[in-house]
């Protein structure tokens, strides 16, 4: 059996994991960083880069240990090589290049989109290609037909802040905490939607693209109102972006060739709501959905091991002076989209 080990150091949580062919996560380590940038109310460049360095050598340690094994037992070193935050990038990129050379193993450069969306396979064996990815993270805010491994057509994109920005500030306007998922998630459960009312950017647009940054400019007028709530102004912002995303689905489907299975991925994927939005469209549309556990769906490293897996066994290694790339997107071939805020 293959056996990848994998390293993620993409934004703000470090990562090793190791993975066998037959989707069994042999061992898996993270080391958060949320106490780092509580204080600054979200993740800071230079702090996120120094704690990759302080965390990925012993990670990967822990996992050989944790699996008792040596380098000999495994088969190639797949590391994120982008995007994300660039000095976090390169830790992790140069700390794989440096165990391929000393182990003498393969390198594979993992676009840490693609283990995003590759991460539905490794959770469910019966996923096979092509699907509808939803990837919704908090850089990402995309709408993609998975054809195989490397070979994505891109339906939408967001033409200013992603879906998971736009929790983050929202959480951080409102006073909620970081990380501001999952803190406005649980404020939102307190509160009622029905009593605040906000946009839904391009709900309706006659473009597939997603926009989220003038639902974030309005939580931030509402909320300097002093006439809500903010568990009701959380509740709003929460079925806004809902409904966006909806309609931004609904959109698409209407505009490409029939696709039997709907998977959702990225950090943003882990909100109830929105898992219930599209359990719900997809039974409207006799599709299948499926979405990996919420900790699949966070950033992590068996994803990036399952994407080198996947990508070895096409055949696809990187050489030792494969760069970094703050920017990386899965289809070089879409359209632009309109905006200067555009995330590829």
């Amino acid at each position: 059996m293959t056996l990848i080990l994998g390293i993620e150091s993409s934004c703000d949580e470090t990562a090793a994991s190791l993975v066998r062919d037959d989707r069994t996560i042999v061992a898996h380590a993270l080391a958060g960083q949320e106490e780092r940038h509580r204080p600054f109310g979200g993740v800071v460049p230079e702090i996120a880069a120094r704690a990759h360095a302080e965390y990925a050598a012993p990670l990967v340690e822990q996992v050989m240990k944790e699996a008792q094994i040596g380098p000999n037992d495994i088969d190639a070193i797949a590391a994120t090589a982008g995007p994300g935050l660039i000095g976090g990038v390169m830790v992790g990129l140069v700390t794989g290049k440096a165990l391929a050379m000393a182990w003498d193993k393969p390198l594979i450069a993992v676009n840490h989109l693609e283990g995003h969306a590759l991460s539905p396979r490794l959770a469910d064996d019966s996923v096979e290609f092509p699907y509808l990815l939803l990837l919704v993270s908090g850089g990402h805010s995309q709408l993609l037909r998975v054809n195989g491994v490397g070979d994505y057509n891109r339906l939408a994109t967001t033409i200013d802040d992603a879906a998971g920005e736009a929790f983050d500030k929202s959480a951080k306007i409102l006073g909620l905490g970081f990380p501001g998922g999952p803190a406005v998630e649980a404020s939102a459960k307190l509160g009622d939607a029905s009593k605040v009312d906000l946009p839904r950017p391009l709900l309706g647009a006659k473009e597939p693209h997603f926009s989220f940054a003038g639902l974030k400019s309005a939580v931030v007028r509402v909320h300097e109102s002093g006439q809500h709530a903010v568990q009701d102004i959380a509740a709003s912002f929460q079925s806004a972006v809902v409904d966006c995303l909806e309609d931004r689905i609904e959109y698409s489907l209407a505009r490409i060739e029939p696709i039997n299975t709907l998977v959702v991925a990225g950090g943003v994927a882990s909100n109830s709501a929105i898992r219930a939005m599209l359990l719900n469209l997809t039974q409207r549309h006799d599709m299948r959905f499926t979405a990996p556990p919420p900790w699949l769906c966070t950033d992590n490293a068996a994803m990036i091991a399952w994407a080198g897996i996947e990508r070895f066994a096409a055949g696809l290694t990187d050489g030792l002076d494969f760069a970094a790339k703050p920017r990386w997107p899965l289809d070089n071939d879409a359209a632009p989209a309109r905006g200067a805020g555009v995330k590829a």
